[in-house]
């Protein structure tokens, strides 16, 4: 079971945007995720007529690193690590170790 999952609520907490907040969009691969607002790139682009796409200067979001980032507690408002165990009825759960509350 993977710790950070699409839509988590988290808090970068290393790199260039430390501190930023933002839910978690897409998962690129087991090392990387993309968040909504942050790693955010200016990429130059040519006129592509093919794929009706103008030219011009796109703002567009990069992966950033699953260590780079901490799931958000809402109830202590910090970054949190996570963890998993096993419930009677058999089913996996994510709780978080800062104060034991599972993740809905």
């Amino acid at each position: 079971m993977s710790k950070i999952k699409k839509g988590d609520n988290v808090v970068v907490i290393a790199g260039r945007d430390k501190g930023k907040r933002g839910d978690v969009s897409r998962i690129v691969d087991a090392n990387h995720v993309i968040v909504n607002g942050v790693n955010t790139v200016k990429r130059h682009t040519k006129p592509n007529p093919m794929k009706n796409q103008p030219g011009g200067i796109v703002t567009k979001e990069m992966p950033i690193d699953v260590s780079n980032v901490a799931i958000y507690n809402p109830v202590t408002r910090k970054p949190d690590r996570i963890g998993t165990r096993v419930l009677e009825d058999g089913r996996k759960v994510r709780f978080y170790k800062g104060n034991g509350e599972q993740i809905l």
